[in-house]
């Protein structure tokens, strides 16, 4: 089964990925637009993230993809300059440089999926788009050490031109000026 890409909207955010575990799925997860938010109901979680994409493809388009394989999406990518997103101001290797956009998220939701060229290419999407709307620059608080991180592992990040920009144990910020 043909992966697809497909730029995730207000109508769609319902069929991001979902997992075990905290906060269980991309759909509702406000950890970038809402820091200090804290655990909310599922449904409040939607409504409110819908609000916030709604809201940011008005100001600035799209802001985000989802990757399927059959009628399952196992990918979802989220940037946006980082005005948009709160949640990178409480990373140590910040603030994002003003000339780039914020990849907050890339995520293969299913480990089983993994390390086969899923995240590849949800990036690639995102860097063509990117790159084609004239964005200068693409910056990332990569993980290390972990690839259960919606923020998505360092080494993919490099492997695809990526150079440190500032370090840290946990979460680098990673750039790249296509």
């Amino acid at each position: 089964m043909r992966p697809r890409l497909v730029e995730l909207t207000e109508e769609n955010l319902i069929q991001a990925p979902t997992w075990d575990g905290e906060p269980g799925g991309c759909g509702w997860c406000l950890y970038w637009q809402e820091p200090k938010l804290g655990r909310i109901r599922r449904e409040e979680g939607l409504e409110r993230k819908r609000a916030w994409l709604q809201r940011v493809r008005k100001e600035w388009g799209g802001c985000g993809k989802l990757l399927f394989v059959g009628d399952k999406a196992v990918g979802y990518a989220q940037y946006a300059p980082a005005r948009l997103l709160p949640g990178a101001a409480e990373y140590p290797a910040g603030p994002v440089s003003r000339d780039a956009v914020l990849l907050s998220c890339l995520f293969i939701s299913d480990p089983e999926r993994r390390h086969r060229g899923l995240g590849s290419m949800l990036l690639a999407a995102v860097l063509e788009e990117l790159t084609s709307r004239g964005i200068k620059a693409i910056e990332t608080f990569a993980r290390r050490g972990s690839p259960e991180n919606p923020s998505g592992p360092v080494e993919i990040y490099l492997k695809h031109g990526f150079h440190l920009l500032r370090d840290d144990p946990e979460f680098p910020l990673l750039r790249l000026k296509p």
